[in-house]
């Protein structure tokens, strides 16, 4: 898989920490696109293949959670994820793997996890 592939499989990810919990709004977003990368990159291999996610992996998770706690951060992370994965092709199967992420971390978002999502109606 090309660095370019990997990048945008693994902002695919992001897509799992889209809403995060609600906290007061902030004037400018603390989380870069490096930081969701970085965070989410040792999750690749269960989206790509599913299975159970590694700790690593749900320790990423759990930290870009922990992060993003401003509809700003929240927000840019779901613009780095729509922005890394345009034009990627990607299946069902990924797609299924990365929306169970956070279930499989035993973190509990109730949103619906989609590539579709809107990032400025993200709170």
């Amino acid at each position: 898989m090309t660095s370019s592939n990997v990048l945008k499989l693994a902002s695919l990810l992001l897509i799992v920490c889209m809403a995060m919990t609600s906290a007061p709004e902030a004037a400018d977003a603390a989380i870069t696109c490096s930081d969701v990368v970085n965070r989410l990159m040792p999750c690749i291999s269960y989206v790509q293949n599913g299975g159970q996610p590694t700790a690593t992996c749900c320790n990423g998770v759990n930290t870009l959670y922990a992060q993003a706690q401003t509809s700003a951060d929240r927000q840019s992370v779901c613009k780095c994820i729509k922005s890394a994965i345009s034009g990627f092709q990607y299946s069902n199967f990924n797609l299924g793997n990365a929306a169970t992420l956070p279930d499989k971390c035993n973190l509990h978002i109730p949103y619906k996890i989609s590539p579709s999502i809107d990032c400025n109606k993200v709170q």
